[in-house]
């Protein structure tokens, strides 16, 4: 089957099965494009808990799936690729995550949504690099407070709340790998290009940038902002809907150290396709499962990150 004709049996499909795709930004753009919602991972959340849809097809990865059957406990929740995980996720195991929690007691702990479901049941507040700094200004200023897993986004938190949160050591692939050299070379070719960064970048990115966001925000910024031209340091997808919101302007990825390539891609988020969404929407595979203890415990936190829009 063409695009075409996979999409049009799709649209078949949710139809005949009250079914929603919701889809991250980060995602391919033709999914973009046939999803009936596509947003960041609090968006996402803020949309999964409003839906009415008996079945929900997450194109992205596994803790957005995930988050939206906590959220959904009577729903069935589909995510196009099983494999389709997280390095964010992977680099805080919740074994290790447990022992790091004991060996710090009396601590607040918040964690990024980033995490697996069995993180979150660890947790007492999940936030997202739309919501953290207002999560974080939430708990009183002498507050002892652990931040896991990204440590980026935790050191720039740090840096905008004068906090000393205890930070677990974790990071994202696509934005470690970020090359300070290679931006700064398109900035030579460009320059009145403005650098946006998301705060998951390392901190020789986020000082260069001239803006600092969540995805949400970087496109809200690009939408509304008087420049002509962007160097965009976060997954290349989102430059889909930059260039729809404002097509005369010019969005350029900023491209990653080892590789010749000129943008830096989740190659997680590049598992799905039109013909995995199809597959599980017709066959209903790929369904998340939770235990239903975990659920109850890693739904608390994200309750609480909810009220913080």
């Amino acid at each position: 089957m063409d695009n075409f004709e996979i999409v049009r049996k799709i649209k078949d499909l949710q139809a005949a099965k009250n079914a929603v795709i919701m889809a991250h930004y980060y995602q391919e753009s033709d999914i973009q494009d046939i999803a009936d919602f596509v947003g960041d991972s609090l968006a996402l959340a803020q949309k999964a808990v409003e839906t009415d849809a008996e079945v929900i097809v997450l194109a992205g990865v596994n803790f957005m799936a995930e988050t939206a059957k906590i959220l959904n406990p009577s729903k069935k929740v589909l995510l196009p690729d099983p494999e389709a995980g997280c390095s964010l996720a992977d680099s805080c195991p919740a074994d290790r995550f447990e022992a790091f929690v004991k060996a710090h007691p009396e601590h607040t702990v918040i964690t990024y949504v980033n995490t697996t479901a069995a993180v979150k049941a660890l947790s007492d507040i999940t936030c997202t690099s739309s919501n953290a700094v207002r999560v974080v200004e939430s708990l009183a200023k002498d507050e002892k407070i652990i931040f896991g897993p990204d440590r980026n986004l935790g050191n720039y938190i740090n840096s905008l709340t004068g906090r000393d949160m205890l930070l677990w050591d974790g990071a994202c692939h696509v934005h470690e790998e970020f090359s300070l050299e290679k931006i700064l070379e398109i900035k030579k070719e460009h320059p009145q290009a403005k650098i946006l960064a998301h705060p998951e970048c390392p901190k020789p990115i986020l000082i260069v940038a001239h803006h600092i966001g969540s995805t949400a925000e970087l496109l809200r910024f690009s939408k509304a902002d008087e420049a002509t031209e962007y160097i965009v340091a976060t997954e290349s997808g989102i430059l889909h809907q930059m260039q729809k919101a404002s097509p005369n302007k010019l969005f350029i990825p900023a491209p990653p150290k080892d590789s010749t390539c000129a943008c830096n891609d989740c190659r997680f988020m590049k598992l799905v396709t039109l013909q995995k969404i199809y597959d599980c929407l017709n066959n209903e595979s790929n369904e998340v499962i939770l235990d239903e203890e975990l659920r109850i415990k890693a739904e608390k936190p994200i309750r609480r990150m909810l009220e913080w829009k």
